[in-house]
């Protein structure tokens, strides 16, 4: 009888690892689609900040635009070039602080998600012995 009834703990115990093993897989799958999405905004928005860093930009002058990116032509001395305030360096460096803010929380729940799958698989594979 002992025997039969360890053996029912031990069965019990198993299938309780193996909920949590699963709600902790589904909780990493969660977690991860939600750290593809911060990694696509931190994409989209580097790519916003690449853009207005090097685009020429202002009214065109034959085949070019008048002023130049803020990256080529820092300080520009023509009164239309310095009157767009999102190619300014405040506002450029605002851009710069939310493309690194996104790519922290996109760095930071990847590794939240990873972590959480390891921790399904070392539950999934059952309790280990203590002796």
């Amino acid at each position: 009888m002992a025997a039969d009834e360890t053996a029912s703990e031990v069965s019990d115990s198993a299938d309780a690892a193996l909920g949590r093993a699963g709600k902790v897989s589904q909780d990493a799958g969660r977690i991860e689609a939600w750290s593809i999405a911060w990694m696509i905004t931190a994409l989209v928005i580097w790519g916003w900040f690449a853009f207005l860093l090097f685009a020429d930009y202002g009214p065109e002058q034959g085949s070019r635009s008048l002023c130049r990116g803020p990256f080529v032509e820092p300080s520009p001395q023509d009164r239309v070039c310095r009157s767009d305030e999102m190619r300014q360096w405040p506002t450029l460096l605002g851009v710069l602080a939310l493309a690194a803010v996104a790519t922290v929380t996109a760095a930071a729940t990847m590794v939240y998600s990873k972590v959480l799958l390891r921790l399904a698989h070392g539950e999934a594979s059952g309790p280990r012995s203590q002796g």
